[in-house]
């Protein structure tokens, strides 16, 4: 893989990683109305929590990959 290439795709998977950090913090919609707010907020948590572990396993992937992008790379310069 040319340098051109490797530097590429570490800018798409940092833009991605910026991208689910946005989304992560960004502000949920407005839920509709209810007359529960308890589960409502149970449900917005429940929902956080999803996104939070979605992004946590996509972290170590996209970690993982890079290692092995490291490992191709110092393959390629020795």
């Amino acid at each position: 893989m040319s340098e051109a290439r490797i530097d590429e795709a570490i800018g798409r998977i940092e833009n991605a990683l910026r991208r689910m950090d946005a989304a992560r913090t960004a502000n949920p919609p407005a839920p509709a109305p209810d007359d529960t707010p308890g589960q409502e907020e149970a449900a917005n948590s429940a929902r956080v929590m999803a996104l939070v572990n979605s992004h946590e396993k996509l972290r170590e992937e996209v970690a993982d990959t890079l290692r092995e992008l490291d490992g191709v790379i110092a393959e390629l310069e020795e």
